[in-house]
């Protein structure tokens, strides 16, 4: 069983978070528990995990026991209660995903088997997970039967995006936010781990591993369990961690060299530099979204820099601020569609393109990029830059001139394209800004591409509908879409 899981909190004193722990021992401990509770806050953070530990305190049968109704009290994870909710066979705690059960069918029988009496526990509880996916109307549902709950019944609703739940709900719910874990906070959910592994780590490493968890306890037992594995591979044993496995396992020694060069390139606006420096990280292993971070929070050092904020950054940069404005926005969207990206590297690489030499000139292919510094190029030559074929005689013969769209519309129409799927799909998105326009006449579009990846990628079921939809969206009509791979 992976750490993250096997390592799962069991009681509230197991928490890691120790704002959360103090919460819940204050409102367990009292007499009255509320009949709703939100946990809210980015994933990773044991919300899930607190969600049972509440179930299983309501409904621990040890409780029933004790003399004081006021006193804390923990899960002894022993009774049939506690360990049937810690299994998932519990009948009276019903964990439902809010993504997979949004409508307001779903809600309504909720409602309607929650009147019921639970079979065995004191408590039934329904915790909803991402309960911010529920629709509309599924949300008034569930409204109406947090008004008016039966005794019985407790809801815990879990969500990563606290602002898309309805203020008359939130008001209803006792409210517990879970904030990123500090790295005193991490290092101590890795220490609990390492003690029952029987492992050890030295306290730099530890460090380390906390910063490159970005808050999460979950991504941080992701990355000890894969330093673990590395380490036994590498015929180290797996039986101690140590700073020298994370520089080997994360290229981490020279990832400050490597920003101090690609804060250069940007300063410089250096597109063809800063490729060549991502394609270099790639073969030396590098970890993209470790660098991506990494570049971030020394874009943060110099932008607190410039406000003498702090007396001096890690690195120099030429960069003003609004240019550190700009590249911290592309950079964060770039981080956001690494989970999506077909290459881990594409997101940085667009960054770079876009940043250097802008959207426009982005849709050049490389050989048209490398003679862009002719600007004496007649107007004929700067459309074909721009991936457009100018419409040639004979085929001024099959279709009327009003079908045959000049090389600005046809632009236009690329970069629309581009933006609509963007909403829909970033790693699409990021393919198409790869390829150029080959042709459109009003009836069929054809996406011109050099890579055969690419082409497979454009050519899926679900890309193609999502091309079609928004084909449909910008000329009010369905087209007939064709990739080809652009001969060489």
């Amino acid at each position: 069983m992976v750490y993250y899981r096997k390592y799962r909190p069991q009681t509230i004193a197991e928490l890691d978070n120790q704002k959360v722990r103090e919460t819940l021992y204050a409102v367990l401990s009292s007499v009255s528990v509320p009949h709703a509770f939100l946990f809210t806050g980015p994933k990773g953070l044991g919300k899930t995990s607190a969600a049972r530990i509440v179930a299983k305190a309501v409904n621990c049968q040890q409780k029933a026991k004790r003399k004081k109704q006021n006193e804390v009290i923990e899960p002894c994870n022993k009774c049939d209660q506690c360990i049937s909710i810690t299994n998932g066979t519990n009948l009276d705690v019903l964990e439902i995903d809010g993504a997979s059960n949004r409508g307001i069918d779903e809600i309504r029988d909720l409602r309607e088997k929650i009147r019921l009496s639970p079979a065995s526990a004191k408590k039934k509880v329904y915790i909803i997970d991402e309960v911010h996916m529920l629709t509309t109307e599924a949300f008034n549902a569930l409204l109406k039967t947090l008004e008016e709950p039966p005794p019985h019944a407790l809801f815990i609703l879990c969500t990563t995006e606290p602002q898309k739940v309805p203020a008359t709900i939130v008001s209803r719910c006792f409210h517990i936010v879970f904030t990123r874990a500090t790295n005193e906070e991490l290092v101590h959910s890795l220490k609990r781990i390492l003690q029952g592994e029987a492992l050890k780590a030295e306290d730099e490493a530890l460090e380390i591993i906390a910063k490159l968890s970005d808050g999460s306890f979950r991504d941080g037992a992701k990355i000890l369990e894969e330093l673990v594995s590395h380490s036994t591979g590498s015929g180290q044993g797996g039986k101690k961690i140590t700073k020298e496995l994370i520089e080997q396992k994360f290229q981490i020694s020279n990832i400050q060299f490597q920003i101090s060069n690609m804060l250069e390139f940007l300063a410089k606006k250096d597109a063809k530099g800063g490729l060549r420096l991502i394609g270099k990280m790639v073969e030396q292993g590098v970890d993209m979204k470790y660098f991506i971070e990494q570049l971030i929070n020394t874009l943060h050092e110099l932008l607190l820099f410039q406000f003498k904020i702090i007396p001096s950054p890690g690195t120099t940069s030429a960069l003003t601020v609004e240019e550190i404005r700009k590249l911290v926005e592309l950079l964060a969207k770039a981080h956001q569609e690494l989970k999506y990206a077909v290459l881990p590297q594409l997101p940085l690489e667009l960054v770079i393109v876009e940043w250097s030499v802008g959207d426009a000139v982005a849709l050049r292919s490389p050989r048209q990029f490398e003679n862009s510094s002719n600007a004496s190029a007649p107007a004929v030559r700067q459309s074909a830059d721009l991936g457009v074929r100018p419409a040639k005689r004979d085929l001024a013969k099959s279709y009327s001139h009003a079908k045959a769209p000049r090389a600005t519309e046809m632009d236009r129409i690329w970069q629309q394209l581009i933006e609509k799927v963007k909403q829909h799909n970033h790693s699409v998105a990021g393919v198409l800004r790869g390829c150029t326009l080959s042709r459109y006449d009003g009836k069929e579009l054809v996406i011109e591409t050099k890579y055969k990846f690419h082409k497979e990628k454009l050519e899926e079921k679900k890309t193609r509908e999502i091309l079609e939809k928004a084909c449909e969206e910008i000329v009010g009509k369905t087209l007939k879409i064709s990739v080809v791979l652009k001969q060489t």
